[in-house]
């Protein structure tokens, strides 16, 4: 009686509950975000510092602030500044696929390590689930260390769904590099591939300190090690040089989500959409807005802002999230968002311009993972000057793409109409 019992109530009940249990992890819905469009615009002297604390965060002038737009130049910029490195070297990355560009890295890393430098890497265990540990047995052996963040183990699987999707370097708490650009040979050209297009800023001042606090939480998170000494930000940020009155401002927006799936990354995005009064541009490799994310873009139209935005074309890295992405469009182009593909190869930029003047620049994308699962960082900047080069490689990167219009949309083949829907739901996860 027991053994019928247990075989045909307590194992089905079981599994039911865990199914359940799973499939709410993967799919449970998005928060439905809301807000009203503030008085103060993108352009008022009080905006920054009213979305900085909105953030949990607050503004700091950045001086040396560098736009790189190429992965053999933000590469050079990089392993230049851990050549010159005296004290420390932070990485945090969510991509370091072995190849030549990684091996570049291993070789100038494993240098200063052995010249005393602290070398510390925080690598996400799923990213790099193809990168061999061996790999960095050189590193390691002249005293680097490299702490793979969130394993799978037995411990780890009710968070698993929870990576780094930061990338992110600091040298010496003095200079710091931020954007969307892992290291991989994706950036340089591969396999015949013609190289991804991806931006990244390198920039100085009161800000660096912020982002290797940053990456000391993932650190700890890593490692177990709670990093205050001589690297601390505190140390460092003292060691500064004093702030420059004319740099430009700007913030930082670290983002991990919360029990309730709320991210600061998705707060400040939706807060930007819902400040902007005349132009909106936005770069972003994988483009699957939720319904909030929707309203609000259509919103901004509708009040007389000029919406663009470039996304991927057909050299796409994830077919389902093109297909997801593709899926959405439909209201967005019926209400005037303007969506350009871009053609030449896989674009991985992930920035956004509101207004001519403000600007952000970091990991995240428009997509569930980044909005609810993933952790991330974006680094907001107030500036008109650096806003402008950005919409420069913005028009660039538009000039060669291919607006789609409604039109297009609606006469897409039967395949793309019937797997949209079904790859809507897998691009939650991918």
């Amino acid at each position: 009686m027991l053994t019928e019992l247990f075989a045909f109530v307590v194992v089905p009940l079981s599994l039911f509950v865990v199914l359940t249990i799973v499939l709410l992890s993967l799919f449970e819905p998005s928060v439905a975000y809301r807000i009203e469009s503030p008085s103060v615009a993108p352009r008022d002297a009080a905006f920054g510092e009213l979305l900085a604390t909105l953030c949990g965060s607050a503004q700091r002038p950045v001086r040396g602030i560098e736009v790189i737009s190429r992965g053999e130049a933000f590469y050079d910029a990089q392993l230049s500044a851990i050549a010159a490195a005296t004290r420390s070297i932070h990485i945090e990355a969510y991509i370091f696929h072995e190849g030549r560009i990684a091996a570049r890295f291993v070789e100038a890393l494993t240098e200063r390590a052995r010249a005393g430098v602290k070398v510390r890497l925080v690598l996400d265990a799923f990213g790099n689930v193809f990168t061999r540990r061996s790999y960095f047995r050189q590193l390691c052996d002249a005293g680097g260390q490299v702490a793979f963040y969130q394993p799978l183990r037995w411990y780890t699987l009710k968070r698993l769904n929870n990576r780094t999707h930061r990338e992110l370097v600091v040298i010496d708490g003095d200079v710091a590099f931020i954007g969307g650009a892992g290291i991989a040979d994706w950036w340089i050209g591969d396999g015949g591939k013609p190289p991804w297009r991806d931006t990244v800023l390198r920039f100085h001042g009161e800000l660096v300190p912020a982002l290797q606090a940053v990456f000391v939480e993932n650190w700890l998170a890593a490692s177990g090690e709670i990093l205050f000494g001589d690297e601390d930000p505190t140390v460092a940020r003292a060691r500064g040089e004093r702030a420059d009155p004319s740099a430009p401002l700007g913030f930082l927006v670290p983002s991990t989500p919360s029990e309730a799936r709320v991210t600061r990354a998705r707060l400040l995005f939706q807060a930007l959409v819902a400040s902007a009064r005349t132009s909106l541009r936005i770069q972003t490799p994988y483009f699957v807005p939720d319904r909030s994310a929707r309203r609000e873009l259509l919103r901004a139209v509708e009040r007389g802002v000029d919406v663009a935005i470039v996304v991927v074309g057909p050299w796409n890295n994830h077919k389902v999230t093109r297909l997801a992405s593709r899926a959405r469009y439909g209201d967005l182009l019926r209400g005037g968002v303007k969506i350009l593909e871009y053609a030449p190869s896989m674009n991985h930029t992930k920035t956004m311009v509101v207004d001519g003047h403000v600007s952000v620049v970091g990991s995240s994308n428009w997509d569930n993972r980044s909005a609810s699962l993933n952790d991330e960082v974006n680094l907001v900047l107030s500036s008109d000057a650096i806003a402008t080069r950005l919409l420069d490689d913005f028009a660039s990167d538009a000039a060669a793409s291919r607006a789609v219009t409604y039109e297009d949309w609606k006469r897409r083949g039967l395949f793309e109409k019937l797997t949209g829907p079904i790859a809507s739901l897998l691009a939650r996860q991918t």
